[in-house]
């Protein structure tokens, strides 16, 4: 079954910070400290995966506030928001949003030349990159400023043991292939990321995904051929 909760956190930028890497086959993340009127929350974004030699697979842009739809009001209200699973209430979906799908269906495995890269963008593509968890930090932290507003989608902490604030699953939440110990979680309309606004009202995006998971779900989102 999908999530019990989703939303949105809303908040400052307090600081950011990379998990030190290890021997224990943890995942890396980028962890973001931000600030609401509830505390200080912790959020974890996913740049690497222990079960794939490829890691995680992430684009950055910039779009306007208007192209955001109901997701970019939430920045006006500090705090976290729990949100339906509907395209009208701000939840995001990677593969269903006008906005956020991928419009090339081309994947780089490696940094395209400079000239391809000059066509994607007259094209108005947005692909998939993939590489190291260095590289995938590296974009994340591109879009990171302390004291800017930031959104990020996913899923609350419920279960602490230390009772901290904080949102954890900020990648995409479908997609996982049968077999998986994620399978039960897929489902449209919750998927992770994270936003941060300009001074001029636009937000840079890092959307992040893992290799194993599918561009293509059905309406419960699980894969599809």
């Amino acid at each position: 079954m999908p999530f019990v909760r989703y939303g949105v956190l809303s908040g400052t930028l307090h600081r950011h910070h990379r998990d030190r890497p290890d021997s224990q086959g943890r995942w890396f993340h980028v962890n973001l400290e931000v600030d609401a009127p509830a505390g200080r929350h912790h959020c974890a974004v996913d740049v690497d995966s222990h079960a794939s030699a490829v890691g995680v697979r992430w684009k950055t842009f910039t779009l306007p506030a208007v192209a955001l739809g109901p997701a970019a009001a939430l920045a006006a209200s500090p705090g976290y928001h729990e949100l339906p699973r509907t395209p009208d209430s701000g939840a995001l979906d990677l593969l269903r949003h006008p906005e956020l799908a991928d419009r090339s269906g081309v994947l780089f495995t490696r940094r395209p030349p400079s000239w391809l890269q000059d066509l994607l963008e007259l094209v108005d593509s947005r692909p998939w990159h993939a590489g190291s968890n260095v590289e995938a930090a590296l974009a994340l932290e591109s879009i990171l400023v302390p004291g800017q507003h930031v959104l990020v989608f996913g899923e609350p902490f419920d279960d602490d043991p230390e009772g901290d604030l904080g949102m954890h699953n900020v990648h995409q939440n479908q997609g996982d292939p049968a077999g998986s110990q994620w399978w039960v979680e897929n489902g449209t309309w919750q998927d992770g990321a994270t936003l941060t606004r300009r001074p001029n009202g636009a937000y840079d995006l890092f959307l992040n995904k893992f290799s194993s998971q599918s561009d293509r779900t059905d309406a419960a989102g699980h894969p599809v051929a």
